[in-house]
């Protein structure tokens, strides 16, 4: 078996785990299907390096390729939900639009998927009330791996978290995740003062053709994440800067008196290079060891831990190197289990 058809099989496993039959039907028709002997197919089977999640991410690049040219009127449209097909209508479909538009596609998986999950806001949105609990001060924000910056606005969402209503009265929309354990804190809700973002490619959600490619890299047959995207969307107003993560952070890390600094990533943090992450690491230590009860640094990731299910949410919070598990998340923010303990 080809790295790419491993990498397809792959990826229709995680769909279905995911909640997207479609997906897991579309991939693994291609990993059975599609063959080299195009120019396109030949630069996928070709593409060097990792073609995992973890590395390019190819099947997620073409897929979502393929959904772009559906939101744009393609003829594939008659072979995607709300439409059931079987595997040889569906692999019909998509070999003709591989076909006819093999230059779009070419140049679309040029970029790396840029998804922007809101439904993780809802780590967030709990985090940070875990955090003002502690700490009644605003909030500066500093995410990393921000993409266009949609998750940083996660204070104009509202969550739900087991019937207790988190967030502004008027939210931009409202997350439903199936919630176990009691809800946080929520006497004090977070004010956030600044907020700003970093990506390597950030998109820009005032433009037409960013807004595009993030509708494109959500799944064709989850239009609930649309829904949510599409409203956040229609807040969002963080700057994101194009730079690398940990050079941008430095800076970031002056203390600013009356605020508290949460610096936060989603499901990135995993994909920096080693030396990345312990420069990172040694620079946020660095900083916690002269935080202060008026200046406190907060340090809180969603990320994928090697165990099951989802992803951790842990928060290192300074003065005083506080170390918590705040409990498990799913990867899109499908359900939350909140057991907070202190590590």
């Amino acid at each position: 078996m080809t790295p790419l058809a491993a990498a397809l099989r792959d990826q229709a496993v995680h769909c279905a785990d995911l909640g997207s039959p479609f997906m897991a039907q579309l991939c693994a028709v291609l990993a059975d299907r599609l063959a080299p002997g195009t120019p396109l197919a030949d630069r996928l089977f070709g593409w060097p390096g990792d073609v995992t999640p973890r590395g390019a991410a190819l099947p997620l690049r073409l897929a979502s390729a393929l959904h772009a040219l559906v939101l744009r009127g393609d003829a594939l449209a008659a072979c995607y939900p709300p439409h059931r097909v079987d595997d040889g209508t569906l692999w019909h479909a998509v070999e003709q639009a591989m076909t006819t538009q093999a230059a779009f596609i070419d140049r679309w998986i040029d970029s790396p998927p840029q998804t922007n999950e809101v439904r993780r806001s809802a780590a967030l949105i709990a985090a940070a009330h875990w955090l003002v609990a502690r700490h009644a001060l605003p909030l500066r924000l500093s995410e990393l791996g921000a993409s266009a910056g949609l998750n940083l606005m996660w204070d104009h969402f509202a969550l739900d978290a087991g019937g207790v209503t988190l967030g502004p009265a008027a939210a931009a929309l409202t997350l439903r995740p199936a919630w176990t354990g009691a809800a946080p804190p929520h006497r004090r809700h977070p004010q956030v003062v600044e907020r700003r973002g970093v990506d390597l490619n950030p998109l820009d959600p005032a433009s037409a053709t960013d807004r595009e490619r993030l509708r494109a890299y959500l799944w064709a047959d989850q239009p609930d994440r649309i829904t949510l995207t599409d409203a956040a969307i229609g807040v969002a107003t963080a700057t994101v800067e194009r730079a690398d993560a940990i050079d941008w952070l430095g800076p970031r890390l002056t203390h600013v008196p009356g605020q508290m600094h949460m610096v936060f990533h989603t499901i990135a943090w995993q994909y920096f290079p080693p030396e990345a992450q312990a420069r990172g690491t040694a620079l946020i230590e660095e900083a916690g060891r002269s935080a202060t009860l008026r200046a406190p640094l907060a340090w809180v990731g969603m990320e994928g831990d090697g165990m099951t299910p989802g992803a951790a949410l842990t928060v290192r919070l300074w003065p005083g190197d506080i170390r918590a598990r705040l409990g498990r998340i799913d990867y899109h923010g499908r359900w939350v289990n909140w057991r907070p303990r202190m590590l």
